[in-house]
């Protein structure tokens, strides 16, 4: 097995072109130096001869300094029927100042003949003369060959003549791309092993996902010699996106013994995972491979029984390795050491008390049956074991809320909440307005108890979400809402479940007051 293999990340220029995302410059900024510190070889930036803002971040590169990446500049093949010299977006690449650059030129016949309409003699010549310029200028090019492996199935001669002309050129590595993703895993390596029968120069590898095989072509392709990887964090890109970096590189190091960045980079995974879709507005899919928060999560009991006593019978790797945590879900399905588990890691001391452990899985299993759900609403059950444990002092008591939505005359909505909340022998009684019903409510219930509970003043309602538990009973039916709250240091959720959406929220809300009130008591008690 090869020791060395190079990472090409495309996710500011390839990732880019994923449905509902659009980085700005400055949101590329940041992701490139979380790339760089992650320790890919090669940080594609972007199509400078496409539009302004690609222009402007190759502007704004030029005076930061990467500590491992080379910055690529990507483009095309010059324009039919002119010279290198006088292709505009060949200019750019040069403008750009990276010592690296890639290009991309027509493989397929069809695509010779339908969306560059010119003859395959010329599209040669695009190919050749377009690497040859970038070679002049003393550049490291890299030749993307588009749609290759649905070239080679139309036309193989036609296919290979393609890379033999960037080769001849002086490109310094020939980049094979499934551009349609739909090359399977058998077909891919075939056409892999004819390529570098006849082609000696380095190669690379491209894969999209529409036949949800892009990691493991890629895997495949580096198996069989291919030596840069090119892919995209999370996997974001066009239709069905991209190959998975995140995947190649956690396979990569931990399954194939390939060292293509460190152990302490590798820890960082997850971390940049996330940050990666944070910044593009987009939330992260828990099913991930190695990233995902639903990586390392346990639900069944006996699962969760065997992972507590040896972590391999159901983890294929250490979630430490890629940045990421073992989680243990609290359901119907969990059993003792489910439970024992979930209260250890809230340093609740249960384990002790026979009577308490199965108090709360009756009630687990009852409130579940009920419709609550606990997999997402972690903050409301540290309440529910605190309570059983007796860990649970009462904060306050409501004495009544009433909550009105008026329409006026202009077709404006106005939402106000009044309660009545009892703390110690103290009654408050409080009125607030909100954008709607439960803002409101919340809105009144914080404004009631900040006086006796001033650190209540950190905590924000984050997220809100409603799920309709039984829709055959239609607007009579019973709903689940969960709550998102934070306080500058954590995040919890709550889950609330009624018939009535106003209930539901309140309960919710009142779990996530009451956390955030027994969390701080119990980090002031230490």
């Amino acid at each position: 097995m090869k020791e060395k293999v190079l990472l090409y990340d495309t996710t500011l220029r390839d990732g880019a072109q994923k449905e509902g995302v659009s980085f700005s410059v400055e949101d590329k900024l940041r992701i490139a130096q979380k790339l760089d510190e992650l320790g890919v070889h090669y940080l594609e930036g972007g199509w400078p001869g496409s539009n302004p803002k690609d222009i402007r971040f190759f502007q704004e590169m030029k005076s930061r300094s990467l500590k491992r990446a080379k910055l690529v500049a990507f483009g095309s093949t010059r324009k039919k029927r002119l010279r290198p010299e006088q292709d505009d977006n060949l200019q750019e690449l040069i403008k750009a100042g990276t010592s690296v650059v890639t290009i991309f030129g027509k493989s397929w016949d069809l695509q010779v003949k339908y969306a560059l309409q010119t003859t395959l003699e010329e599209n040669l010549k695009m190919i050749f003369e377009s690497v040859k310029f970038l070679k002049s200028f003393g550049l490291e090019v890299i030749y993307d060959a588009e749609h290759f492996f649905d070239g080679f199935k139309a036309n193989p001669h036609y296919a290979l003549t393609t890379l033999e002309k960037a080769a001849s050129a002086g490109a310094d590595n020939l980049t094979l791309c499934d551009t349609n993703g739909g090359t399977l895993v058998e077909e891919l390596c075939e056409i892999i092993r004819e390529v570098k029968k006849r082609i000696k120069k380095p190669l690379g590898i491209h894969c999209h996902n529409d036949a949800e095989l892009a990691v493991a072509n890629s895997l495949s392709a580096v198996k069989l010699g291919v030596v840069l990887v090119q892919g995209t964090i999370n996997g974001y890109g066009e239709r069905c996106g991209n190959a998975n970096l995140c995947s190649i590189i956690a396979n990569l190091k931990l399954k194939m013994g390939i060292d293509c960045i460190t152990d302490k980079q590798l820890a960082n995974l997850t971390e940049i995972s996330r940050f990666v879709s944070e910044v593009a507005n987009i939330v992260p899919r828990d099913e991930t491979p190695f990233v995902g928060l639903s990586a390392f999560t346990h639900k069944g009991g006996v699962h969760v029984s065997a992972v507590q006593k040896h972590p391999r019978t159901y983890e294929h790797v250490s979630p430490e390795k890629v940045g990421n945590r073992r989680r243990i879900l609290i359901s119907e399905l969990s059993g003792k050491s489910a439970l024992l588990s979930k209260a250890k890691e809230f340093k609740i001391d249960i384990a002790k008390d026979p009577k308490a452990v199965k108090k709360v899985l009756s009630l687990l299993k009852d409130l579940e049956y009920r419709g609550y759900q606990f997999e997402g609403a972690e903050g409301s059950f540290e309440v529910l074991l605190r309570k059983a444990k007796g860990e649970y002092d009462k904060f306050f008591d409501l004495e009544g809320f009433r909550v009105i939505v008026e329409k006026d005359k202009k077709g404006l909505l106005r939402s106000e909440a009044t309660i009545k909340v009892k703390v110690g022998n103290q009654i408050e009684h409080t009125a607030a307005e909100g954008d709607g019903p439960v803002n409101a409510l919340d809105n009144a219930l914080r404004k009631a108890l900040e006086k006796f509970y001033p650190d209540l003043k950190e905590m924000k309602l984050s997220d809100f979400k409603v799920r309709v538990i039984d829709a055959e009973a239609g607007t009579a039916a019973k709903v689940r809402v969960l709550i998102e709250s934070r306080d500058g240091k954590d995040e919890w959720n709550t889950v609330g479940v009624s018939e009535n959406i106003i209930e539901a929220s309140w309960q919710a809300l009142v779990d996530g007051i009451e956390y955030k009130l027994l969390k701080d008591k119990v980090v002031n008690r230490k």
